[in-house]
């Protein structure tokens, strides 16, 4: 199967650049899987789709303040996107001008409270930096960091929380876990008065999640390893849904990647923590997930070839087509999914 099998047209000006006023008022498409019917609904629909035995997957890691502007010690500006914590106070990150941040270039961030050196490259481009500060790391990084918005946005966010899930908790994340962000408290209270049960996973969402499939060949793309954990509680929750004839829903793809790494073959659960590197395209046999709440995915992305393997490619990319007539938003503020 070849990358350019996933790709659709999309006009420029469907791609959401800010949140709605109202988190639940964003719109949701349905895609039955097995006969490819759509339905057009709101977000705050969703309780409908939910049954009292399901249960709901919500990944819970928090978004980092992680892109840092600063400037070189030669007195030119610079721009640092912290990647992945390696310990040391070390962290890979994405650097701009990647030239002129070379190992031994020394740098410094809101007037010097912060500052750090270069210390690697990686093959990939990606640097290596050592950072020097008094106090606690992620408090200054509160202070002095902005939010990393996808590629595509080009407009200011105003209120950083928009994007953060009201759930989020554990800090960790390059980009936000983006399915999660229709959810306000009050649609989660009433989808647990239902009896729908919440289990939290974590996946720090890593950069390459906007990364470009760039292999002809689907096989020979290899994915980004991230982060993820699995507590016993939601390992609990996960098989006794399971017992009690309940759907696991996933919420966004995040939640779908962490739990068919974990999954044992017969579908059940163990507390577990560890990377993974997991890519799910059409022949994929899924272990765990029986539905999905998604966003609307980029063309040939990674994301759009995992809805495709659980909801077949042409029933996805019809519903994507009829999205665009329908004049849905894209990507990260965009509208939603639900595929059963």
């Amino acid at each position: 199967m070849k990358t350019s099998d996933f790709f659709y047209d999309l006009p420029e000006e469907l791609i959401a650049q800010t949140p709605l006023a109202k988190r639940d008022s964003s719109r949701l498409m349905t895609l039955n899987r097995t006969s490819g019917e759509t339905g057009h609904f709101h977000f705050s629909d969703l309780p409908i789709f939910l049954n009292p035995e399901d249960c709901l997957v919500v990944n819970d890691s928090r978004v980092l303040p992680a892109r840092l502007l600063g400037h070189r010690s030669t007195g030119g500006g610079v721009e640092v996107l912290l990647l992945r914590d390696l310990g040391d106070n070390t962290w890979e990150c994405l650097t701009k001008p990647g030239r002129k941040t070379q190992p031994g270039t020394e740098l410094s961030f809101g007037d010097g409270l912060l500052r750090a050196t270069v210390v690697g490259a990686r093959e990939d481009g990606n640097k290596l930096v050592q950072f020097h500060y008094g106090g606690i790391f992620l408090e200054i990084l509160e202070q002095l960091g902005k939010m990393p918005l996808p590629p595509y946005i080009h407009e200011e966010l105003e209120n950083a929380e928009r994007y953060q899930t009201v759930y989020s908790r554990a800090l960790g994340s390059a980009a936000a876990p983006t399915a999660g962000l229709h959810f306000t408290p009050e649609l989660l209270q009433i989808i647990g008065e239902k009896g729908v049960r919440i289990a939290p996973i974590t996946l720090h969402v890593g950069l390459g999640t906007f990364r470009p499939v760039k292999a002809e060949e689907l096989q020979d793309h290899h994915m980004h390893a991230e982060f993820c954990m699995l507590t016993q509680k939601t390992a609990d929750i996960l098989n006794d849904t399971r017992e009690k004839g309940g759907r696991i829903v996933c919420v966004g793809t995040t939640s779908c990647r962490t739990l068919e790494s974990f999954a044992a073959d017969d579908g059940s659960f163990t507390e577990r923590s560890g990377w993974t590197d997991i890519f799910i395209y059409p022949g994929y046999r899924f272990k765990a997930m029986d539905a999905l709440v998604t966003n609307f995915h980029l063309p040939e992305s990674t994301l759009l070839m995992l809805i495709s393997a659980f909801a077949g490619r042409e029933h996805v990319l019809a519903a994507y087509e009829e999205a665009v007539r329908e004049r849905y938003r894209f990507f990260s503020f965009g509208d939603a999914m639900f595929i059963y």
